[in-house]
């Protein structure tokens, strides 16, 4: 079978074809292109098409494409099981779901940003999942230390986890827009539009966002979050600025360079001179 994607890929993109390869079809092809060719470029090459929106392999509701595979191909694996919470967490930002969720994010990052050809990177991600299963099958209940000093912090992480009070408990709505917003960020999103889909009252969610949301407006994250992906893109040399400002879904690169100066205290072409150099001094 061939499986085809968007490219770039750090959590989902990598665990699911890791999954396909090697308990579903070891001969599988996975095929990596940009986003907005996935569906086209499925048609052509006979591909199914997974991690993107509107198509059968993709988040629902809570869950990441990775659990839809281990649902759809009925996995019973208990190791896999333990591996869709840590991928989950990981790919959706809740760092809460397991201990050794924001460790992934991080490696996966890492990785990302020291392969550049996906196809390598996925050959990397097979051998970093193929430790991951290990550890979840064979090792998971072993600690590498107990000094009375990691006692004393997991005592001290747990007392202000359960403590009243201390965090509020993420709602259904918030979870999906969040997804919502990441598998989006280079499109036009309109906060009662969304509204419709999450089912939700827009004055209520627009009073209700900045709670969940970083103390921002939807407008501002929205923004920031933009920002965040066209600095990510700028340290690739194969995007021009016109070409980042239409990836993250700005009307065009004027507008881009507003925003992203209002955010950076730098225009576009001067912040990624610097960030080439190492020398990046955004405004405070």
């Amino acid at each position: 079978m061939k499986w085809i994607t968007r490219e770039r890929p750090k959590i989902d993109r990598i665990a699911c074809p890791w999954l396909i390869k090697r308990f579903i079809d070891n001969n599988a092809e996975i095929i990596y292109v940009p986003f907005h060719d996935v569906i086209k470029k499925s048609k052509e090459l006979d591909a199914i098409p997974f991690d993107v929106p509107d198509v059968e392999f993709t988040h629902y509701n809570s869950k990441c494409t990775f659990d839809y595979f281990v649902k759809k191909y009925k996995i019973k694996d208990p190791a896999i099981h333990t591996i869709a919470i840590i991928v989950r967490g990981a790919d959706t930002d809740r760092y809460d779901l397991a201990l050794q969720s924001s460790g992934l994010w991080a490696i996966s990052a890492g990785l990302s940003h020291n392969y550049k050809d996906d196809l390598e990177l996925l050959e990397q991600g097979m051998i970093l999942y193929d430790a991951l299963y290990s550890w979840a099958k064979y090792y998971q209940e072993e600690k590498h230390s107990q000094q009375p000093e990691n006692l004393m912090l997991n005592v001290f992480k747990t007392y202000f986890k359960n403590k009243p009070g201390t965090k509020k408990k993420i709602p259904k709505w918030a979870q999906e827009l969040k997804e919502i917003i990441q598998d989006h960020i280079d499109t036009n999103l309109s906060l009662k539009e969304i509204s419709k889909s999450l089912q939700v009252n827009p004055s209520y969610l627009s009073r209700e966002f900045s709670k969940y949301f970083e103390d921002l407006s939807f407008g501002d994250y929205l923004r920031k979050h933009r920002i965040e992906k066209a600095i990510n893109l700028m340290r690739s040399p194969q995007y021009s600025l016109t070409k980042i400002a239409y990836l993250t879904g700005f009307s065009d690169q004027s507008h881009f360079t507003r925003i992203f100066k209002k955010h950076t205290g730098q225009n576009p072409s001067v912040f990624r001179k610097k960030l080439k150099k190492g020398n990046i001094r955004p405004k405070s």
